[in-house]
């Protein structure tokens, strides 16, 4: 009954999503499109962050790979053979490399959105696993990863647009992309995309490599003890996380029409990790939820006062970790809801607001 339930509240809330071309206006449909993008990215954390125990602050670097392997498509879709992008030519860049050259082909270019940031991942997972590099360790190492990859972004104004980025895209697959029939197809896209991997993530968590990834989440060595190798399992589950960030990189790129360093460095990393904190780390629905609340409040608090979003999100990220440990997404199991209760409980009784339950003067309190 409660499986039933649940299925149906997801479905529900998918076909919400799937009609909104014709609930909301075109630059809210923007929006929409842009964050659920995100919601993609969230849910390959929840695999790699809230099953397997692995914290990345690196999910950016495989955003904005996947982002920019689809602008360098667009951007070379209209040139004729020879020519080169516009900011090549104000660089003096005489012709165009041949790492560039290749992502011309548009299936090279859409197979590349989520092979290059899984290769990546491949690599650098066999690399950190194989010597068994903690938690924390393996938290800075991709943080300080992501760094050096948005610095090379930067630096490169030739060969990557610098701190601009990539933008002024106007076809994809021959389609224009400033007809708002291709904007909500592309929108409908990245609900497929979105509605896809969770289905997708369902079945793997609820599989057996999901049952190892949790063992090895909650006793690693244990796991090891009963004869598995974890490498494969956590290095399987890191490559999964890589190309959904790279996926939902290449629809954000189409849905605001730009990928720059500035959209994937260290904060952004970290952002979305607070997404999944905030939905909850071990729920897929909830990092879709907490992902939408997070984007939507920012854009409603940067807008009305640009210079208190930090604190509000700092705020939200401590009130769900001293409150809400398991996110929004726990607020849907009654152990949950108890547990929210009792905290507030005592941290009103620690306050003074309400007796304690075991404070043996609660009678006598306010009386003289």
């Amino acid at each position: 009954m409660q499986l039933r339930a649940e299925r149906t509240f997801y479905l529900i809330g998918f076909v919400l999503l799937a009609v909104a071309p014709w609930l909301v206006s075109p630059y809210n449909l923007s929006l929409l499109g842009r964050f659920l993008a995100y919601a993609i990215v969230a849910l390959g954390l929840v695999l790699v962050w809230g099953e397997a125990g692995i914290l990345s602050l690196g999910q950016g670097l495989f955003f904005g790979l996947g982002g920019y392997v689809l602008a360098m498509y667009l951007k070379l879709v209209n040139l004729a053979p020879g020519d080169l992008p516009d900011f090549m030519q104000w660089s003096g860049i005489s012709h165009l490399p041949a790492w560039w050259a290749i992502f011309r082909n548009p299936v090279i270019a859409t197979l590349g959105v989520a092979a290059v940031p899984a290769a990546v991942a491949a690599a650098f997972a066999w690399l950190v696993f194989h010597r068994r590099v903690g938690t924390v360790y393996f938290a800075l190492i991709t943080q300080a990863m992501v760094l050096a990859f948005v610095t090379l972004l930067s630096s490169e104004q030739g060969y990557t647009g610098g701190f601009n980025g990539l933008t002024d895209f106007h076809t994809l697959y021959g389609l224009s992309l400033d007809s708002q029939s291709v904007q909500n197809g592309l929108y409908w896209a990245t609900v497929a995309a979105l509605a896809a991997s969770f289905i997708g993530l369902k079945w793997l968590t609820g599989s057996h490599f999901g049952k190892l990834l949790r063992a090895l989440s909650d006793s690693e060595n244990r796991v090891r003890f009963l004869g598995y190798d974890s490498m494969p399992y956590k290095t399987i589950a890191f490559v999964i996380g890589a190309a959904l960030a790279g996926i939902g990189g290449a629809f954000f790129t189409l849905q605001a029409g730009v990928i720059s360093p500035a959209g994937i460095g260290v904060v952004s990393s970290i952002e979305m990790v607070v997404w999944v904190a905030v939905g909850g780390r071990r729920s897929l629905a909830g990092a879709i939820v907490g992902t939408l609340v997070v984007n939507f409040a920012q854009e409603m608090v940067s807008n009305a006062f640009p210079n208190v979003w930090p604190f509000a999100i700092g705020l939200m990220f401590i009130l769900v970790v001293t409150l809400l440990p398991s996110g929004l997404g726990g607020l849907f199991r009654p152990e949950a809801l108890a547990a929210l209760r009792a905290r507030l409980r005592r941290l009103s009784g620690a306050a003074g607001l309400i007796p304690m339950a075991d404070d043996p003067g609660r009678d006598m309190r306010g009386v003289k």
